[in-house]
């Protein structure tokens, strides 16, 4: 995994480095230098585009100075710079790059406090103004030229963080930061990066090595990781022979009423293609033919209004409860009775949450290491209003903690929050899988991995994953949108495709 690390523990791993590689700061500067240069390029290949450098006087604009540099030296024709003198520091590195700089001949205009809107004839804005580290909004000369280079409405590419943007923390509501079109940042993505609070100043970003110590890295034992294809790989356990349905556990899904249906079969699906053993439906009686229909390798569990159905629940090795199940009474009653007589990890979903935050007194009752699965709305009901998602990971952790449960807080990157206070962001999913009915089949693949004796944490880390890898090669072609059942369908290949990447 890569570790998410904050701005204090970047600059710790920078100085690290500089002493143990060992390397000069200078070098470790050129070395980053060279890697968003590398990037750029691969996206950016008009040499004779006229690009213009914001730098400001610290280290970010030093790295601003010294791609400035690069670029000129590989054959970008049209490279101007804009340095922001707002006050009297310059960092050394700053300094030396700039030396450096003028030695070539590169147009530099030196922008005071007092400025005036420079005449800008630059098809693409590179931002090297501020960088990471930032813990107040922009004031003064820095908004003024921050809300400038908005106003241009020109490609912007920021160097690391877009300036103004918080690296980790709370966003202030009205915050001023510039807004990247791409953001080619250093070593790993900020913690805020995968936050939606983002999403109006970053577009896309890229993350580079610049071959910061890994080793240390991993030694700062960030609480916020980033989940890569080879955790996944190294997590996913093969088929074996001589195995059978029995080895594979018994997973029963709760969900559905007559109208809501689609809930059940998409979820009960997603449980058996995921490779539960044996799957069985709690379902209205009315939904049995739609059932045997749509999957007649799932067994049923027959329920009326009138009466909760007598459930053996020893016959279980999890449960998922919620999809399409309503709030009524009867649903209640289901709930009740599945946490008073089910011991095991639970997977709890949408209307079984909704229950929840109706009902406190229930929470007592929730199996050690179940996982809940909120969306942002239903997070908010069972925890009360959060006015930014940086909040909410702080209240997840809390009653992760609290109640010992793991909590997938469904997002663009999905949060997987531990009982043991770490922090998990997915790597897979895209826009095209945001359609009614994804939820109910990451519930199934989530009660299917439970049922096959994964940890409430890995089940909960492997089944994002792989639900949104599924729905990202199904949308590589270039689909708008993909559907549910596509996804539930296309979930065994891509266990399939991933346990052949595992070493023998």
């Amino acid at each position: 995994m890569i570790p998410l690390l904050t701005s204090k523990q970047i600059h710790e791993a920078d100085a690290y480095t500089i002493t143990h590689e060992p390397i000069a700061d200078i070098d470790l500067m050129e070395r980053a230098a060279y890697a968003f240069v590398n990037c750029f390029i691969s996206r950016y290949q008009d040499m004779a585009a006229a690009i213009s450098i914001y730098c400001g006087t610290g280290n970010n604009g030093g790295d601003g100075l010294a791609i400035a540099r690069i670029l000129t030296q590989i054959g970008y024709s049209q490279i101007n710079v804009k340095i922001a003198r707002f006050s009297h520091r310059e960092s050394d590195n700053f300094k030396i790059n700039f030396q450096r700089l003028i030695t070539l001949g590169i147009p530099v205009l030196e922008l005071k406090a007092d400025f005036e809107n420079p005449k800008e004839e630059g098809v693409l804005i590179i931002d090297a103004l501020l960088g990471s580290g930032l813990n107040k909004p922009l004031e003064g000369a820095y908004k003024k030229l921050v809300n400038y280079i908005n106003e241009l409405k020109k490609a912007t590419i920021a160097v690391d963080v877009p300036t103004g943007f918080f690296c980790e923390g709370e966003i202030p509501r009205n915050v001023e930061a510039i807004k990247a079109d791409l953001v080619i940042t250093f070593q790993q993505p900020k913690i805020n990066f995968l936050l939606p609070e983002s999403a109006p100043f970053i577009s896309d970003w890229v993350a580079v090595d610049i071959g910061i110590d890994q080793a240390f890295l991993k030694s700062l034992h960030a609480d916020c990781q980033f989940i890569e294809e080879t955790d996944i790989i190294q997590i996913l356990k093969p088929r074996h022979r001589f195995s059978n349905k029995g080895t594979y556990g018994h997973a029963l899904i709760i969900a559905g009423q007559p109208e809501t249906m689609g809930a059940a079969l998409l979820s009960a699906t997603a449980c058996c293609q995921t490779g539960a053993g044996l799957t069985t439906a709690c379902i209205p009686s009315a939904g049995l033919t739609a059932l045997n229909t749509r999957m007649p390798e799932v067994m049923a569990v027959l329920r009326t209004e009138a009466q909760t159905p007598a459930i053996n629940w020893d016959a279980y090795n999890a449960v998922g409860i919620g999809p399409g199940l309503g709030k009524g009474a009867e649903s209640l009653a289901l709930l009740k009775d599945a946490l008073t007589n089910f011991k095991k990890p639970m997977v709890i979903d949408a209307d079984a949450l909704n229950l929840l935050a109706e009902n406190e007194k229930l929470w007592a009752q929730i199996p050690a290491n179940s996982i809940i699965t909120p969306h942002m709305k239903e997070f908010d009901r069972l925890f009360g209003l959060h006015s930014n998602w940086w909040q909410r990971i702080q209240t997840g952790l809390k009653m992760a903690v609290a109640h010992k449960i793991t909590i997938l807080l469904k997002n663009d990157y999905t949060i997987i929050i531990s009982p043991n206070g770490k922090v998990f962001f997915n790597s897979t999913g895209n826009p095209a899988m945001a359609i009614g009915g994804m939820g109910d089949v990451l519930t199934g693949i989530i009660t299917s991995l439970l049922a096959q004796g994964y940890p409430s944490e890995e089940a909960a880390i492997l089944a994002a994953y792989i639900h949104g890898k599924a729905g990202d090669d199904l949308t590589a072609g270039g689909l708008y949108v993909t559907l549910p059942s596509k996804v539930s369908d296309y979930v065994p290949r891509i266990m399939k495709l991933l346990l052949n990447k595992k070493r023998p």
